[in-house]
């Protein structure tokens, strides 16, 4: 049944933020003066079938070969009650897995943001896991000795600096290397309905952002290591083998909470949507709020003045050394902030005026999460947000036509 009736901008509004769902498969509009007539058709829910789940398409090219994954904790099927990791499928079907290759917070998921991750054994299957954080980022040819394929399955958050883009960068160019084929098991990108912020240059670049793209860049995973592989950004001569195994059922624009954290101080989807705006702060003397139950929903220091909140970090899971540990910051709480379809940069102005000490707020390594040296530099010399925005309108221009020959989901 089709319903047609009137509604206002500011409740057309709400309805794309909060109609975008799973649930609802096709909302059209059509402007009518100052008004709207929105027919709407409900349908039944069309659930995702998320890559891992489609193992019609990808076990039949295992058989009889020596199988590499890549994965962390969130590598799950998620259909079922009793959650089961990838590996532990794989061995079910008699495959032959040599090794696990393991990104920033380890092969389970436990380890801090940054914290060095050592090779170890599984205990719950013997498999070797071998570190692709630290010192080194990259399989190495003794590493993929005897290796057939690899799989790769990790939960992305669509921003540029979270590293799980780089760990697939670097296994991308080994797989070249080593003429091994490279199979992505697709996820939906949470952050995936809009694109924004500064494209990253040259001189910013570094394995929290390794290639010229805007901070969040509306692309699920496995459309990212295609743009990789045609835009020839591998160190190789030769581009590398990859199969992506799609998604079925999924909209770009459709909220998706993750059933798995995809990073200890990434809790919930609040969380995730405001990850691209807050990430900043890492490189500031600001607390986004680890040590407590509210990681990246809330900031503040110890030495702000008329605030409207408090919390004291302290040690705790995903976050062993938190910034001004068992001290009181004053801050804000963000969780009622509105859903974000854009890289907000009112919080990082706001804090960067509440500063004291304004010579020490940006730190060393703030150009490598903007992505350029001039966004420091803008805020120093008190540019609004409107007023930095624009000059990120080029790069973003060029970059979504970029991006649109890489696209699988519309």
């Amino acid at each position: 049944m089709i319903h047609y009736f009137y509604i206002s901008d500011n409740l057309r509004f709400w309805m794309l933020k909060n109609f975008q769902t799973s649930k609802y498969n096709l909302i059209i509009f059509f402007k009518i003066n100052f008004f709207l007539v929105v027919p709407f058709i409900l349908y039944g829910q069309n659930e995702i079938i998320i890559g891992i789940e489609k193992t019609d398409k990808y076990i039949p090219l295992l058989r009889n070969k020596n199988i590499a994954i890549v994965s962390n904790h969130t590598s799950n099927f998620n259909k079922t009650n009793n959650k089961i990791h990838l590996v532990d499928s794989l061995r079910n079907y008699e495959l032959k897995i040599l090794k696990v290759f393991a990104p920033e917070h380890g092969f389970r998921g436990n380890s801090d943001a940054g914290e060095k991750i050592t090779n170890s054994i599984d205990p719950k299957t013997g498999i070797p896991i071998i570190s692709l954080y630290g010192s080194k980022k990259k399989p190495s040819k003794k590493d993929l000795e005897n290796i057939d394929v690899i799989i790769f399955d990790i939960q992305d958050v669509g921003a540029r600096f979270y590293t799980y883009l780089s760990t697939l960068h670097y296994v991308m160019e080994s797989c070249a290397e080593n003429n091994i084929e490279l199979i992505v098991l697709d996820r939906p990108n949470p952050n995936g309905h809009y694109i924004d912020g500064p494209v990253m240059e040259k001189e910013s670049m570094s394995f929290v952002g390794l290639h010229p793209v805007p901070i969040v860049y509306g692309m699920t995973i496995g459309e990212y290591a295609l743009m990789i592989n045609g835009e020839n950004w591998l160190n190789s001569i030769e581009k590398c083998k990859l199969k992506i195994i799609e998604l079925t059922n999924y909209d770009r624009f459709s909220k998706y909470d993750l059933p798995d954290r995809p990073s200890p101080n990434l809790p919930n989807l609040k969380s995730i949507n405001l990850y691209p705006s807050l990430c900043f702060f890492e490189q500031t003397p600001v607390s986004v709020g680890r040590g407590t139950t509210n990681q990246f929903q809330i900031i503040g220091k110890p030495d702000w003045e008329k605030t409207n909140y408090e919390f004291k970090p302290v040690s705790m899971y995903g976050a062993k050394y938190p910034k001004f540990e068992n001290e009181v910051c004053k801050g804000y709480n963000l969780k009622n902030e509105d859903y974000l379809s854009k890289v907000s940069l009112k919080w990082l102005i706001l804090a960067y005026n509440n500063e004291k000490d304004k010579e020490n707020f940006f730190r060393s390594g703030f150009h490598r999460l903007a992505g350029n040296k001039t966004l420091e530099k803008q805020i120093e010399n008190g540019l609004s947000e409107v007023e930095i925005r624009i000059t990120w309108q080029e790069g973003l221009k060029k970059f979504k036509k970029l991006r649109n020959k890489y696209l699988i989901y519309n």
